[in-house]
């Protein structure tokens, strides 16, 4: 027997594996683009799913398809919506820049899913993938419609409630340690000491303020470029149905989605995405920095800064024994440079908007929902496996203090510039305690250096009293 079976399209004849449910036009892109072996996200086959589903409900509400042809194609749209049938989404991400292979991919397995139903059903009914899925649509406006469904799903349920973790728990451990002072670091040099609470503080409100800035950017991302069809214009379609159509992704997937406001902008551009990358991108400063801080104040134990101690999650090195390394975050930090990577591309993409359409929709929607995953994921394990289990370095963070020459700037107001410079240059020269060179070399008591060099006062900021 053929492994192949022959299917037609407007361009001919195409041999078709013979257990594939797609057709010629996927079996076309699938031979046209043999690049990277990176198919489309299960999100995205996802949302192509939503697309067909919620146009056939729309267009049948609109009295412009059969009925019993809406059901069939409502049915077999949520077998690709749950995901019965990723592996007949082979189509390389590399593909044409509208996503019309992959729109086409979508309809062709719904089609043929559809003809199946209404053949067990006994239906005298002809489902075709153009004339009855592709209803009133475009690869021009389905795309880039499914693009933003799966990225706004993605940031909504897997990103945002990461990021709210890690930020409660980054709050929750700096209370745990509120009373821990401990050098503050500009420059990487000795400066004035913070509690760990203050330093967890800011790292949380980078979170939040990361959070937020996605949360912002989704406003403009809910906006469904649906109903335009080939140019923004709206050709062969009806006037209600972007706005049907919306409504009907919002009940699907409980998010607020809407029509865009103005088609042209919608398809010609990827800027609400762009947007969100490069919210993310900021994201992964943040996270990368708070990722190092970690890296360094964990740095020894003997010769390193030696504040805190990361969890031992596995052995650091093939060669020296008992090494334990910081691989938490430096798996978030690869992360993070990736994110950034993704943001370039994206960038690069948004600019690809030829008069009415962008040719990059693929290549974006799969950086961005790459981007979105990785930072969900690397952010709840980061949160688990190290901020939540980090402990304090007490007796070296205390050593550390003693010795702080820079201390000595709360004498500043007390003594003057001058003099406390000599104080800290030669505590630092002799190697001794703040304190006992200042009470050779000032004329306030013991009493009075006490509570002037008080650590914990000094974190509280104005003058020590």
């Amino acid at each position: 027997m053929s492994e192949f079976r022959v299917e037609v399209d407007s361009m001919g004849e195409v041999n078709v594996p013979i257990q594939a449910i797609y057709g010629a036009q996927t079996q076309r892109a699938v031979e046209n683009f043999p690049i990277s072996g990176l198919k489309m996200k299960r999100s995205v086959i996802s949302a192509l799913g939503i697309v067909k589903k919620c146009a056939a409900q729309s267009n049948g509400m609109l009295g412009l398809i059969d009925p019993a042809i809406q059901k069939l194609i409502v049915a077999a749209a949520d077998e690709v919506i749950d995901g019965k049938h990723d592996d007949q989404f082979p189509i390389d991400i590399f593909q044409t820049g509208s996503g019309t292979s992959s729109n086409m991919n979508a309809n062709e397995v719904i089609a043929a899913r559809a003809n199946a139903l209404a053949k067990e059903q006994n239906l005298d009914l002809k489902i075709h993938p153009n004339d009855h899925v592709n209803f009133g649509q475009s690869s021009n406006d389905v795309f880039p419609t499914a693009l933003r469904i799966a990225v706004y799903d993605c940031l909504q349920k897997q990103l945002i409630p990461a990021l709210t973790h890690l930020q409660q728990t980054l709050l929750k451990k700096g209370t745990e340690f509120k009373d821990v002072v401990k050098t503050g670091k500009t420059h990487l040099m000795d400066a004035m000491p913070v509690t760990f609470e203050q330093v967890f503080g800011g790292y949380a409100r980078q979170i939040l303020l990361g959070t937020q800035r996605i949360q912002s950017s989704l406003e403009r991302l809910r906006e469904l470029p649906q109903g335009g069809t080939a140019v923004g214009t709206g050709i062969n379609t009806h006037a209600k149905f972007g706005s049907l159509f919306a409504q009907k992704v919002q009940e699907q997937t409980g998010h607020p989605f809407k029509e865009a406001e103005n088609h042209f902008e919608a398809q010609a551009t990827v800027d609400a995405p762009c947007e969100v990358s490069g919210q993310l991108k900021t994201l992964a400063c943040s996270l990368m920095k708070i990722a190092n801080d970690f890296r360094w104040m964990n740095s020894g134990p003997n010769s390193g800064v030696s504040e805190i101690k990361l969890a031992p999650l596995q052995p650091g090195s093939s060669i020296m024994p008992a090494k334990v390394n910081p691989v938490i975050e430096e798996s978030l930090c690869m992360v993070c440079a990736q994110v950034i990577g993704c943001d370039s591309t994206v960038t690069i993409a948004a600019q690809s908007g030829n008069f009415e359409l962008n040719v990059m929709f693929p290549v974006v929607a799969h950086n961005l929902l790459m981007a979105s995953e990785l930072l969900a994921n690397s952010i709840t394990n980061f949160a688990d496996r190290s901020v939540n289990l980090v402990q304090v370095n007490k007796e070296n963070i205390e050593q550390q203090l003693t010795r702080n020459p820079i201390l000595v700037t709360a004498l500043n107001p007390l003594i003057g510039y001058d003099l406390a410079a000599k104080i800290a240059k030669r505590a630092y020269a002799e190697n001794r305690p703040l304190k006992e060179v200042a009470l050779e070399m000032c004329d306030l008591s013991e009493e009075e250096l006490d509570k002037a060099l008080d650590p914990m006062k000094m974190t509280r900021g104005g003058f020590v009293e």
